[in-house]
């Protein structure tokens, strides 16, 4: 359902427009079409990555654009998508869009499960489609060698053999970007399967809708469940929360996989050039509360989408007892392919695959906090004044319903520390001064719990104090 804002008459769209109206996701996907534009995509001053390129051709509207830019108010939203691509889908849920099967559990062959975040699917599911001949290549996200010489931690690249595959797996919370695999799949001939999250899988079914080649070329889209994107920042200020900078870091693992204890409490280490590790638990860092919103890309205030709707298969953490207490992870599965289903049936069958199947149901309560954000969060988001440019176009309209002051002030909270944390940490980067930034988020934190976990007794005191949510 869209809400009553309509976009422009005139479909056409610059680059520029994106970025004032904090509506570039950073995709990627403009710098990849060909044309004499010129775009490329380079980090921010907040360690973001957005296209740049010349003024002309930044400013330069463009119809493609308009249409492929999984932002625009002019692409093709999930649902139009959806309808198109599973047309034969067996299922359709509201919240978590079209499926054939949906599923719980883990890979029970191999390695996949221990390597893995979760309950290795996303790896295991990539493997088979290169085993069994059905895609020459996978595009998917790998650290690189390294990062201060590539100048970043992680990037897509394309991975030909199982054992490639492996350096990608577990969650990288770090920005990519796909201008460079897209651009390797328009030149060189094959069959491709892409994993991404929902923008950057929505980014490239709009471009298969636009580009035959492209269409012909992606076989399989790979979907990740996704809370918000993160900055480079996020990185850094887990370096100096653990005593080192930024350049003492080699390489990162966001969630250390423990099977003696719960798979939600994540621990990130740090691999320093010196050959020394370093553990923090997430709890013990400022930012460990995921939905406070520390460095969180501007434009994922704007999504409607937690579970890859429009990919072929997509994947998540299964967030409902008793699968939380289980360090070895487990995956929640939404199937929508029918090639896909008959691939994973049959695993089912022989053992491989130990996946229980699940209705839509379950699959929303495993994202219940996510889909909440996304959906009567949003509602109420998309009722703030914005400034001047491109008004976002969404399937839920805008309204406040019956939300609580203390929600309310919640969604206020996460939007404020999204927008604020890079600049506080801008600011104590250019002084030298992490404690500002410490200090400062840690202060934002116990403010946000106190909200979220007062059911309801913070808002009395604030209604007593005269405070109403706008």
């Amino acid at each position: 359902m869209n809400g009553p804002a309509q976009p422009p008459s005139v479909p056409r769209l610059a680059p520029r427009d994106l970025l004032r109206s904090g509506l570039c996701v950073g995709c990627g996907s403009c710098a990849a079409q060909p044309g004499p534009h010129g775009r490329r995509m380079a980090w921010d001053r907040d360690g973001q990555l957005e296209p740049a390129g010349p003024r002309t051709a930044m400013a330069r509207p463009d119809a493609q654009l308009a249409r492929t830019c999984p932002t625009s108010p002019w692409a093709a939203n999930e649902d139009e998508l959806a309808r198109a691509l599973f047309a034969g889908a067996t299922h359709i849920d509201p919240l978590v869009g079209r499926y054939r099967s949906a599923f719980v559990g883990a890979v029970a062959e191999g390695r996949f499960r221990e390597r893995g975040s979760s309950g290795g699917m996303v790896t295991w599911t990539a493997s088979e489609l290169l085993q069994r001949g059905l895609a020459d290549a996978v595009a998917h996200v790998a650290p690189t060698a390294d990062p201060a010489v590539d100048g970043r931690f992680f990037r897509y690249r394309l991975s030909r053999t199982p054992a490639q595959l492996a350096d990608g797996a577990r969650s990288r919370y770090y920005p990519v970007e796909l201008s460079q695999v897209l651009q390797e799949i328009r030149a060189t001939p094959g069959r491709y399967a892409v994993v991404g999250i929902p923008c950057f899988i929505k980014a490239v079914q709009l471009l298969r809708r636009e580009d035959a080649l492209m269409r012909e070329r992606i076989r399989f889209t790979l979907g990740l469940f996704c809370g918000h994107m993160k900055s480079a920042r996020l990185l850094e200020s887990f370096a100096w929360q653990m005593g080192v900078e930024l350049p003492d870091v080699a390489g990162v693992e966001y969630r250390l996989k423990n099977p003696g204890r719960p798979a939600s409490w994540y621990t990130a280490q740090l691999r320093l050039r010196d050959g020394r590790t370093l553990q923090r638990d997430w709890f013990h860092l400022a930012e460990g509360d995921w939905g406070s919103g520390f460095f969180q890309n501007e434009a994922c205030n704007f999504c409607d989408d937690v579970v890859a709707e429009t990919a072929d298969i997509s994947f998540g953490d299964a967030w409902v007892e008793p699968y939380t207490q289980d360090g070895r992870g487990t995956n929640v599965v939404l199937v929508r392919s029918p090639l896909l289903h008959e691939l994973v049936a049959a695993a089912i069958d022989q053992g491989r695959l130990a996946l229980a199947p699940v209705d839509a149901d379950f699959v929303r309560r495993t994202q219940a906090a996510g889909l909440r954000h996304r959906r009567e969060g949003l509602a109420y988001r998309l009722t703030w004044a914005r400034p001047a440019g491109l008004v976002p176009r969404k399937r839920v309209a805008p309204g406040t319903g019956s939300l609580p002051r203390p929600r309310k002030l919640l969604y206020r909270i996460r939007a404020h520390v999204a927008r604020w944390s890079p600049a506080v940490f801008r600011l104590a980067r250019a002084l030298r001064w992490q404690w500002l930034y410490l200090a400062w988020a840690r202060g934002v934190v116990v403010l946000y719990h106190g909200v979220a976990y007062s059911r309801g007794r913070l808002g009395a005191v604030l209604a007593r104090l005269g405070w109403r949510a706008p």
